[in-house]
């Protein structure tokens, strides 16, 4: 049940059979429908996701009313609006699966008792915010680096196959372009 989960965990620190038990005791498998929303903008972000299979993206809606993304999650990554997470305030983001997906949801309101009750899940935790903290710090960098067509030459050469899932207006909106620029960058 939930191989990739588990097995993602035990990458990083150990986990009993009766531990894996209680872990499992205390998430919340969802499976959603591909566009079908899991957060909407204005709601408090009460889960942190991790996709067992499938993709989701984060989102928000510009003043002039166009998506842009800011991140997606495919299989083995993990998923949130960390500010409305932890501060339970409402969310700027919105999170909607890409394609049909399999998640896990742990929720804030049992997150805490989890740690205690597994106190390696925070080392866990730590080392997974560190790492999606380090990622979201080189994009920032190679979108004041990098050309638009380095960015997209950059993301093709990293995620050759997430590029095939992904429709092509959603890509051009991560990388901060529009669908017609994309078009001519896919040309070339």
């Amino acid at each position: 049940m939930y191989p990739n989960f588990i097995q993602h965990i035990k990458r990083y620190v150990s986990l009993t059979d009766d531990e894996t038990s209680l872990l499992l005791q205390q998430i919340k498998p969802l499976t959603p429908k591909k566009k079908e929303l899991l957060l909407q903008e204005g709601q408090i972000c009460r889960y942190h996701y991790f996709v067992e299979q499938g993709c989701l993206r984060m989102f928000f809606v510009n003043d002039k009313g166009t998506e842009q993304i800011v991140q997606f999650a495919l299989e083995n990554w993990w998923i949130a609006d960390y500010m409305s997470f932890s501060t339970q305030h409402p969310s700027n983001f919105s999170i909607q699966a890409v394609e049909a997906s399999q998640i896990v949801g742990i929720a804030s309101s049992r997150q805490d008792e989890l740690f205690r009750q597994l106190p390696q899940l925070e080392r866990y935790f730590r080392i997974m915010m560190q790492r999606a903290y380090a990622a979201a710090q080189m994009r920032v960098k190679y979108f004041h680096d990098f050309t638009k067509e380095e960015s997209y030459q950059h993301f093709v050469t990293l995620f050759p196959d997430f590029v095939q899932r992904i429709p092509q207006y959603m890509l051009a909106s991560y990388l901060g372009i529009t669908p017609e620029y994309l078009s001519e960058l896919r040309k070339k």
